[in-house]
């Protein structure tokens, strides 16, 4: 199995419903975004996928998040801004363009800080 890397940083606001504590007033956190594919086979030019694809995909989600409420983004917006919530909205955002490729599956992790993750992994089409 191969696999491509990529990764991003972000940083936004949100706040969370429930018992979270202090985590349900209004924060912020320097996210990190990232992105892995894998696969069985390599295309004739020796690549899984070309890396600036995947780079474009993980950037462009990155930037449409930076410096905003997550809880105001479309798609977002009405949910629990869990980093698993945040992580399944970045999976359904960097999907489709890989769906169809060959590729076995997509895992994107949303890092809320060094210490802390929440991922979605799931098979691509």
């Amino acid at each position: 199995m191969y696999e491509v890397y990529v990764a991003a940083a972000f940083e936004a606001a949100h706040r969370l419903e429930g018992d979270f504590g202090p985590a349900t007033r209004t924060h912020g956190h320097t996210y990190r975004l990232e992105a892995v594919v894998r696969g069985e086979g390599l295309a004739q030019d020796g690549t899984l996928l070309d890396i600036g694809e995947l780079r474009g995909a993980v950037d462009g989600v990155a930037a449409s998040l930076h410096y905003r409420d997550l809880d105001e983004v479309p798609g977002l917006a009405g949910k629990n801004t869990t980093a698993e919530v945040v992580a399944g909205f970045c999976w359904d955002e960097i999907s489709p363009s890989l769906q169809g490729r060959g590729l076995a599956s997509l895992t994107v992790r949303v890092w809320e800080s060094p210490q802390v993750y929440a991922a979605r992994e799931e098979a691509l089409g």
